[in-house]
């Protein structure tokens, strides 16, 4: 009905002539009020939205019609109440089929005509399952009912009409509508809009973690457009109108407007909100407005239970409980055909028969008595020993210390309680690449800017000398320890040599960063900010150009010592402080609160330095700044840049041959000096990062012979120039809410950019040269996945323009960057730094290293004014918001000035290579999809030992779907013919493996444009072709919703068990999609957590965590489960054997309460032991060799002939259990009783003992519950013979037990009975482990007889080698021992 509504509206909307999209707000010279409120008409917006008005303001009467359907903010996580607990959770227990199987037993026994047993006795299973659960159920509830209590009593300071004064009250009395009034610390009561902050900026800090877990501090923003904030909030005064969607659980999106008494409308978003359960920091107080209460705040509509997924392993155990629901209605027809020709056959019977009762009749009642007899058959215990199993699986899986973080304090965490199995039978690997193969520890290591490379040597040498150190720790976690202090590395203490980082040689952290991890006393509040990350070692040829920049003693040559341009001067500047502005970072000291701006300081530079930094810059209009009044040479320092800083705009490059606004005429020709046409000439020769060097060494030979005296000191001071200014700069703390920020801003800091505060309106920068300016911010478009970039709207603080600065994918942002017009000269410098930009782009994907391009726009005043009405219409939308605002965002990032592009190293986590290599020996598909570059995602590749040396890399990259169909064919055909090429060498003995150890074979490398054709309907049988002849496949520059379908793709359409692991919100889809999926705990928040079946810390964790916690639930499971079948099975057709001798009448040949207790007690534990602690590997040799992980799927340990295995050697043991003491007491007068005696403890006998048989593992434990177990069966039935008289008429067992067991016979044919039953599954197991030997002995034989084969080898050689008396040495073999014999020359 809501979406019939919603077509109603839009039919109106475009009758009435209106297009607009959604919902909007209306703001100045927009439509006015009446317009807007033809669209609030109550019945079409019924079910959509919801309207709150102040609950003490003047819209009373609105106020009580609007609230009487909104909840109250008391919560109740409760199930039961004293009265309904009995009924209700009955009600919930007869939802299991277990249960109504119990009832349906104990009502079908109740019948006269079908009893078997008495009906107290039938009653007992079902009680206790009833009784066992209840009271769980009911211990979890009363914590729960504590929980909620103490969370409605809780007090904060709410509004009172009355009173006008917050006055203290519980949080369960909170309403839509109240003002909350709340203190640092405090936790916010309910959702509520923030209206005042007590920050005279309007924003307020919240912490989140009992959202989403994480740590790092959210900032939150005032309602635009309220009064004034700092002094204190007048609430008489607000008469406004709130409207926003319904309640919803999506933590990342609130959707509104308020209203003003005036008509006006403003936009409500997310930074609006705060979030029940989260925490006020680091502000004084705050005020808000309760919009969501109780049940419909966004914390509780998240509030769900864990994960349930069905494993496959549940799946067949559902087919083969069906085989025995077939098997008992065949036994119980059986008995019943059998009964009514008994019957019918019988003639003058010696005892008495009903004979009314026609033998038809007769049948079908013992049909439904043998259904209560046999009622064992149907396992439907085994469902809840399976979950106790699966409990004690996770106890051991939660508390492996392997699988413990000692740096993070973090153990595994298993959201999913009945999936471990499936952990053991994973075939398809798909990883995230960011935070799940690498560190997600981001460090800045070079950079391009105008075209111009600037290689970062000694940045490159610093991390080598960190890793140098930590390779001396022999893998313990280090600091960066050099001759000089961090801040005091300069060029004179490294060598300039070039040098690249190899991501896997960058696996530790620093002290400092385990101490900080390591202290729970301090929270992680300085997030990405680790030691490595933090001292970026400058480039000294760019910081010798800003040096010349804020440097007044240096004197402007004519290019031939390399002086840079004014132009190349805008580009570095603007680069820079794109990285200092362009992010959501959030800037704190020790001695100031995060919220505390500090003041802007006094500009360094004096108006007459600015004077000669304009004649350096060839500027002109001095006459004009030495005429200005003293007012306005108090913003004149401001206007130097008015002609530096807008050079980012095309039409500044035209040459002119007059003078504009004063300008000197040659300065606008003269854009290129020699230096930089010879610059760009020497680097459009040059390739990748080679380019900066070339250029580094030629501009420091044409400085050392323009200036011999001092250019090799300019060269080198200012390092040590940034060093003492930082020395002397209070230390800053960055709290990012992603890695990639804070190393971007770290770099600028290293720069002298420095980012010192950020308020919802401005930012506080320091810039080289000038000193601390106050930028205005505009706008923030923040990253979305859609666009691969963000974008930051301000007011230039020195030119007073509208700058975007914007970064992203280099992929968006080339497409993005504008093709100048005009001159000549203007388009060929820009394509050539396009060209250049381009080629280090390359270089560093090909180094493994993240990219991201910078560019910026500048933008009229006209095109800003139209483009801001656009953005407050999308802002205050309710409908459509996110579409809207993502067309606003794309009509202002267009015609870009492309900057320049960063390089940052993501080291690689500790053991990937190793794991992945295991997981792929296991026979484990690893594929890996990655928003990243393809150069990056294979030398990750690489670097993690998925692409070896001898792999054929097989690449798809096209722009259609027709060339794509082609592409795929194309190598499919290459495939299968180098399959047949890779199979030879094989045969020919070296069975096709590198010297790694890894085979040989195709690697697919397929980028997202083609992968979007790749998986559409006509293309998707294709892909799966091609990807299975892979080794591996590498899907790059995908999509979180690529992600997700390639998952779906592999799962749906080839049937194997996938397993997806990732790190960030973008996996998320990925994760759930999966069949297992695993989160790791990163850096990126825990979203991926949240939504994860299984929690890890570091992607290592992996490799035992499937190989052997995976191989073992598995196998443990597999193998209880086809125990527990075969115990019932054993057991029920003792009873089905007896129906022989007894006219299939229904009778039993022992009492039933040891029929009952049999498998309810006697045997219930053991099997609980087995499923639990079996081990039939050790878990070193599961981790050593991964092959057994393979070993495991292929043995099918429990597939439908393995099941059907089982219960044949089910019936035969049960016909040795029941005829050998047939036999034995035949022709004897023993009764009924004393005949069922030996049967019951031979039984018990073979059931336990074939379990000992079956096990791998026995221990004290094992050995205990199995010695109770027959102690529990003995002691009862001897108590059962002394004390019962009458417990289980018409028999009666008083004595007949003591009397079989004074009895040799008993004795005999117990053992007897024991060993013929249980004598062939002994000789089976005996024989398969003869011709099919276990995998590790198979290998630990192997490796024996290799290790002599190469003794006895070395020992010839060395014999027929040392009558050429050359010098032995030792043969380094883990299979011989050095000797006089066993050495090589």
């Amino acid at each position: 009905m809501e979406r019939l509504q919603w077509v109603q509206h839009r039919c109106r909307q475009l009758l009435e002539g209106n297009s607009g999209r959604g919902w909007y707000s209306a703001t100045d010279g927009l439509p006015n009020k009446t317009s807007l409120d033809a669209h609030s008409s109550p019945q079409r917006v019924s079910g959509k939205r919801r309207t709150v008005f102040a609950r003490h303001g003047p819209h009373q009467q609105e106020y009580e019609a609007v609230s009487k359907c909104y909840q109250g903010n008391a919560i109740r996580t409760t199930k039961y109440s004293l009265l309904t607990f009995i009924p209700m959770n009955l009600f919930q227990q007869f939802h299991r089929a277990a249960n109504l199987y119990f009832l349906f037993l104990v009502l079908l026994n109740w019948v006269p005509v079908v009893e078997a047993f008495q009906k107290e006795i039938t009653m007992i299973p079902l009680l206790v399952v009833l009784v066992v659960i209840a009271f769980k159920d009911a211990l979890e509830d009363y914590r729960r009912y504590l929980f909620d209590r103490k969370v409605n009593n809780n007090v904060v300071r709410v509004f009172c009409g009355k009173q006008k004064a917050y006055i203290d009250q519980r949080w369960k009395d909170v309403r839509v509508g109240d003002f909350v009034r709340l203190s640092c610390n405090e936790i916010i009561p309910a959702d509520m809009l923030l209206l005042y902050s007590s920050d005279p900026r309007g924003v307020c800090y919240i912490e989140t973690a009992n959202l989403d877990g994480e740590t790092n501090l959210k900032q939150r923003q005032v309602v635009s457009d309220l009064p004034l904030q700092g002094v204190e909030f007048s609430l008489e005064s607000f008469h406004c109108r709130v409207e926003c969607e319904n309640p919803n659980n999506d933590l990342g999106r609130f959707r509104g407007y308020m209203e003003h008494p005036g008509g006006v409308r403003v936009g409500l978003h997310n930074n609006n909100l705060l979030l029940r359960s989260c925490t006020v920091r680091n502000t004084e107080t705050v005020v808000g407005m309760v919009v969501y209460t109780g049940h419909e705040t966004k914390a509780m509509m998240n509030n769900s239970g864990p994960r349930y997924k069905r494993s496959k392993l549940e799946k067949h155990l559902n087919t083969d409980i069906l085989w025995c629901v077939l098997l008992l209605i065949i036994m119980c027809l059986t008995a019943a055909i059998g009964h009514g020709l008994w019957l019918n056959n019988l003639k003058d019977p010696l005892f008495q028969v009903d004979t009314e009762t026609s033998p038809a009749l007769a049948g079908f009642y013992v049909f439904w008595t043998m259904i209560i007899v046999l009622q064992v058959l149907i396992p439907i215990s085994l469902y809840v020993s399976i979950e106790i199993v699966k409990l004690g699986q996770i106890y051991f899986i939660h508390n492996d210390l392997a699988l413990y973080n000692k740096q993070l304090d973090s153990r595994i965490q298993c959201r999913a309680l009945n999936i471990t199995e499936d952990l053991g039978q994973i075939q398809y690997l798909f990883s995230d690449k960011t935070g799940t193969l690498t560190e997600n520890k981001m460090v800045f290591r070079r950079c391009s800017i105008y075209g111009v490379e600037y290689p970062h040597e000694e940045n490159a040498r610093r991390l080598e000398v960190y890793e140098a150190e930590k390779n001396e720790e022999a893998g313990r976690s280090v600091t960066l320890k050099s001759g000089c202090s961090g801040k005091s590395l300069s060029c004179r203490s490294l060598s300039c040599q070039r040098s690249s980082v190899s991501l896997h040689t960058l696996a530790a952290e620093s002290e400092e960063e385990e101490e900080q991890l390591s202290n729970p006393i301090h929270p992680r509040t300085n997030a990405f900010c680790s030691r490595v990350a933090k001292e970026v070692v400058p480039d000294p040829e760019l910081v010798r150009k800003l040096n010349w920049f804020c440097s007044p003693e240096l004197a402007l040559s004519d290019g031939s010592s390399g002086t840079p341009s004014s132009l190349e001067l805008t580009y570095i500047t603007d680069f820079f402080l794109a990285l200092a502005i362009c992010n959501s970072v959030v800037v704190s000291s020790p001695s100031q609160p995060r919220h505390v701006v500090p003041e802007a300081r006094t500009p360094l530079k004096s108006l007459e330095e600015f004077k000669l930094m304009f004649l350096r810059l060839s500027f002109s209009p001095f006459t004009a700044l030495s005429t200005l009044s003293p007012p306005q040479m108090k913003s004149s320092p401001l206007s130097f840049t008015r002609r530096l800083f807008a050079r980012g705009k095309t039409g500044s490059f035209t040459p002119t041959n007059g003078t504009t606004d004063g300008s000197d005429p040659g300065q606008e020709s003269n854009l290129e000096p020699p230096d930089l046409r010879r610059k760009l000439d020497l680097s459009s020769r040059a390739e990748g990062g080679d380019a900066g060097q070339t250029e580094h060494r030629d501009t420091e030979d044409e400085d050392a012979k323009t200036n011999p005296d001092g250019a090799r000191q300019d060269a080198e001071d200012p390092i040590r120039e940034v060093d003492c200014e930082s020395d002397t700069n209070e230390e800053l703390l960055y709290e990012a809410e992603s890695p990639d920020e804070a190393a971007l801003v770290h770099a600028a800091q290293a720069y002298r950019c420095t980012l010192r505060g950020r308020s919802a309106e401005s930012l506080l920068v320091d810039l080289p040269g000038i000193g601390s300016l106050a930028v205005q911010l505009l706008h923030i478009l923040p990253f979305d996945s859609n666009r691969k970039k963000m974008s930051v709207v301000v007011r230039h603080p020195l030119t007073g323009r509208v700058v975007v600065y914007t970064k992203g994918a280099d992929s968006v942002i080339m497409d993005l960057a504008e093709t100048p017009k005009g001159a000549e000269q203007a388009q060929e410098i820009y394509s050539h730094i396009r060209e250049q930009t381009q080629i280090h782009l390359d270089s560093y994907a090909r180094e493994g290293l993240r990219t991201l391009c910078i560019a910026k726009k500048i933008v009229e005043e006209e095109e800003y004014e139209v483009w801001l009405k656009g953005q407050l219409l999308a802002e205050s939308s309710i409908e459509n918001r996110e579409e809207l605002l993502l067309e606003s965002a794309q009509r202002l990032e267009t015609n870009l000035t492309l900057l320049g592009t960063t390089g940052i190293v993501d080291r690689l986590q500790e053991e990937v290579p190793e794991t992945i290599e295991a997981l792929q020996r296991a026979g484990i598909k690893v594929w890996i999809l990655t928003g990243d570059k393809k150069e990056t995602a294979i030398n990750i590749a690489y670097a993690c030992k998925l692409l070896c040396p001898n792999d054929q890399l097989l690449t798809a990259s096209c722009g259609s779907k027709d060339v794509c169909a082609v592409l795929l064919e194309e190598l499919k055909v290459e495939v299968q013919r180098g399959e047949a090429s890779l199979t030879e060498p094989t045969a020919a003995g070296n069975h096709g493996e590198s010297s790694s150890g890894s085979v040989a074979g195709f690697v697919l490398v397929i980028d997202g444009r083609t992968l979007e054709w790749a998986l559409q309907e006509e293309l998707k049988n294709h892909f799966l072709e091609l990807s299975q002849g892979c080794k591996a496949v590498i899907c790059c520059r995908s999509t979180p919703l690529q992600k997700s379908q390639v998952v779906r793709l592999v799962r749906d359409q080839l049937g194997v068990m996938t397993l997806a692991v990732g790190d960030g919100a973008n996996d998320v889809s990925m994760i759930q999609v999966a069949d297992v999926g695993i989160g790791i705990s990163g850096q990126e928040g825990m979203q991926a957590v949240m939504s994860s079946d299984f929690a890890i810390s570091r992607f290592k964790h992996l490799s035992k965590l499937l190989l052997v916690h995976g191989h073992l639930c598995y196998s443990r499971l597999a193998n209880m489960i086809l125990y527990f079948i075969y115990k019932n099975v054993m057991y029920v057709n003792l009873l089905f054997w007896y129906q022989f001798f007894c006219g299939f009448s229904g009778s039993v040949m022992t009492n039933a309460w040891v029929l009952i207790l049999f498998n309810l007690l006697f045997t219930s534990v053991p099997p609980l032991i087995y499923g639990v602690l079996d081990q039939h590997m050790p878990a070193d040799t599961l981790m050593e060799l991964p092959e057994l992980y393979q070993s495991v799927q292929s043995s099918k340990v429990y597939v439908p002939y393995v099941f059907w295995i089982t219960v044949l050697d089910a019936f035969y043991q049960s016909l040795v259990c029941f005829f050998v003491p047939y036999f034995a007491l035949a022709g004897s007068s023993v009764g009924v009783l004393s005949f069922g005696s030996p049967i019951n403890a031979s039984a018990l006998l073979i059931i336990l003992l074939h379990q000992v048989i079956e096990s791998h593992t026995l221990t004290w434990i094992h050995a205990l519950v199995l010695v109770l177990s027959g102690a529990s069966y003995f002691g009862f039935v001897l108590l059962f013979g002394v004390f019962c008289v009458t417990c289980s008429p018409p028999t009666n067992p008083v004595g007949v037990e003591t009397l079989e067991m004074s009895q040799p016979l008993f004795y005999i044919v117990c053992a007897l009975t024991t060993v013929m039953a249980l004598l062939p599954r002994l000789l089976f197991r005996a024989l398969c482990n003869t011709l099919h030997p276990a995998a590790a002995l198979t290998s630990a034989q192997m490796d024996k007889v290799d290790s002599e084969r190469y003794r006895k080898k070395m020992q010839s050689w060395n014999l027929s080698q040392s009558k050429a008396n050359r010098l032995p040495v030792c043969a380094v073999n883990p299979g011989l021992e050095p000797g006089t014999n066993s050495v090589v020359s």
